[in-house]
């Protein structure tokens, strides 16, 4: 039985966050600059998006540019920002035949001219898709999502469009760059790193953490059928006691 039977279809988690780590270190492994290893997690991102899409995950949400990756050399930065251009382009025929919508999180105005005009045609392009929604999260980060959106809530309380009173989880959670979206069930991150990273912070409260000890562009589809088995062994109680839960 190859990893693929093992897994239970009815169980497969509907939302999938990924934090993909290690391009840098995996390109320096083999001597290259670090955006060679970038240009390889591209493939790896096809792969792992086909692969959740055939499994029935109805969402997968990328790490795919943090806040704080602005402060990396200039040079790094800006060939993340072309890369990410010349792979929507290259993508949204695909993410079409596949009947995959792109959505995107975040500072999204913060991004380059390009980048922006580009993601936005990406989403565009692909809006009446419903097989799985790829969302990228691009120029985000946990707290700042979670500032945001309390600015967003003290300027409608001062104009009188929201009531103190009625602040709660379900409320605040409409103010959140993933409004509409189901919290991810699994979290992944390669590259035997054990962080957050300011990923998801809110969203993530129950989710099950799974660390793979490789490099992104190494993560590929038998990576990730370890993940759901995982996922699929362990017992989500949300607080309950397991024979609550049986």
């Amino acid at each position: 039985m190859d990893l693929k039977d093992k897994i239970i279809s009815e169980r497969v988690p509907e939302h999938v966050a990924i934090i993909m780590d290690g391009n840098g270190r995996w390109a320096k492994k083999y001597g290259k600059p670090r955006v060679f290893g970038h240009r390889n997690g591209v493939k790896a991102v096809r792969e792992i998006t086909e692969t959740a899409a055939n499994l029935g995950v109805k969402c997968l949400t990328l790490y795919a540019f943090s806040t704080e990756n602005w402060n990396r050399p200039r040079l790094e930065v800006n060939a993340l920002m072309s890369l990410l251009v010349e792979t929507l382009r290259i993508e949204i025929n695909s993410l079409n035949e596949n009947n995959i919508r792109l959505h995107a999180i975040g500072d999204l105005t913060k991004l380059p001219k390009k980048t922006y005009e580009t993601l936005m045609e990406g989403i565009e392009k692909t809006k009446n898709n419903d097989r799985m929604m790829l969302n990228l999260a691009l120029n985000y980060s946990g707290r700042w999502e979670i500032i945001n959106a309390v600015k967003k809530i003290m300027e409608d309380t001062k104009s009188g469009a929201f009531q103190i009173d009625d602040l709660n989880q379900n409320s605040f959670e409409q103010y959140l760059t993933t409004n509409g979206i189901p919290d991810p069930e699994l979290l992944i991150r390669t590259s035997g790193e054990y962080r957050l990273s300011n990923y998801l912070l809110w969203q993530i409260a129950y989710s099950e953490l799974y660390f793979a000890p490789i490099y992104w562009p190494d993560f590929r589809e038998e990576d990730f059928y370890k993940a759901i088995i995982d996922f699929q062994q362990r017992e989500r109680r949300f607080g309950k006691t397991s024979e609550q839960i049986q």
